[in-house]
């Protein structure tokens, strides 16, 4: 299944979605779909990536298990992120009106795939 295929389920899959980005471990984009400025996605998917690479090197640290996937919301939107294997990472945003447990779980079964795909 191509990436553009994978993203654009994830996004049709949960009402409030409003982009998915596929970025390499540098945070380059791979593929992306949005409803809006494609270069704010990139910008978005290559400031996540910073932070999952500092959350990962801080949870190296510790004995808690590998990290799975963040959420993170603000006053106008979430984002919900995760490694995809260690060399890249899936990053969704979300409207504030977004089903945020449906969200986790479709970004869940989309990690699964980019995994298979990827490796």
């Amino acid at each position: 299944m191509p990436f553009k295929r994978i993203l654009q389920e994830l996004m049709d899959a949960v009402p409030g979605a409003t982009g998915a980005i596929l970025a390499d471990w540098e945070g380059e984009a791979v593929e992306q779909c949005c409803c809006y400025d494609v270069y704010d996605l990139k910008v978005i998917g290559a400031h996540k990536g910073i932070l999952l690479n500092i959350m990962k090197e801080m949870h190296g640290k510790l004995s808690v298990g590998e990290i799975r996937h963040t959420f993170i919301s603000t006053e106008q939107q979430h984002f919900l992120f995760g490694p995809i294997g260690p060399d890249y990472l899936l990053v969704m945003t979300l409207n504030k009106r977004a089903i945020v447990g449906l969200a986790v779980r479709r970004f869940e079964s989309a990690l699964e795939l980019m995994y298979k795909e990827i490796y």
